[in-house]
């Protein structure tokens, strides 16, 4: 896998295309859940996103946003895989590179995600706690998580 992290201005507009549309394919179509998938967080100058890439294809995809810009802590979000490679472990690759990366940025004040319910265990095979009651996005039940920064 060629991991490449990258602000929105590195991006290309390949690159920009097979990202938003594999989220697009994978949080819209598949889940059916109409949302706001462009909602400027992208563009943040501090954003990074994270493309994971095998043979020119782009098979999976997170976004990383700086501490203050939804949480406090810098999150992680936008964790997307090609249905085609599901169920390989590319999502625990993808995790932690994501993890990886964050943390390179922003050690300190640790890590905070808001997950779909359903996916609490696998988060917590990275470290990260439960750290809110379940709640609706989108009308999809989440909770929150944190990597804590004693952690790191």
């Amino acid at each position: 896998m060629n991991w490449l992290c990258l602000s929105f201005a590195e991006l290309t507009t390949n690159q920009l295309y097979e990202l938003i549309k594999l989220r697009i394919d994978v949080f819209v179509v598949e889940q059916n859940c109409p949302y706001p998938e462009l909602d400027d967080l992208d563009r943040l100058p501090e954003a990074r996103h994270l493309m994971g890439y095998k043979d020119g294809k782009l098979l999976a995809c997170l976004r990383i946003l700086p501490p203050g810009s939804v949480y406090s802590q810098p999150c992680i979000g936008r964790v997307a895989i090609d249905n085609s490679q599901r169920g390989q472990g590319l999502a625990h690759t993808l995790i932690q590179e994501g993890m990886k990366q964050c943390l390179a940025l922003w050690s300190e004040p640790g890590i905070k995600i808001g997950a779909q319910s359903y996916l609490e265990g696998f988060y917590q095979k990275h470290g990260f706690q439960t750290a809110s009651e379940e709640y609706l996005e989108d009308g999809i039940p989440h909770i929150k998580m944190i990597y804590p920064a004693k952690a790191v």
